[in-house]
């Protein structure tokens, strides 16, 4: 019977890892986001608000 009881306990700490593990892995992917597209975005909106897309007139 304790067997079976560890098994039980087993699945169930298996389960809190493997979830715990997907909230990581979705914050991890967040970060990534925010820290790597972020910051290009931010550079195309300041060098477009500078004029640096507008093709020279002459």
């Amino acid at each position: 019977m304790k067997k079976k009881k560890s098994k039980k306990n087993n699945q169930i700490n298996s389960y809190l890892k493997d979830q715990k593990l997907g909230q990581t892995k979705n914050s991890a992917k967040l970060v990534l986001f925010v820290f790597g597209i972020g910051p290009i975005i931010g550079i195309i909106i300041f060098l477009y608000s500078k004029g640096f897309f507008n093709s020279p007139t002459i």
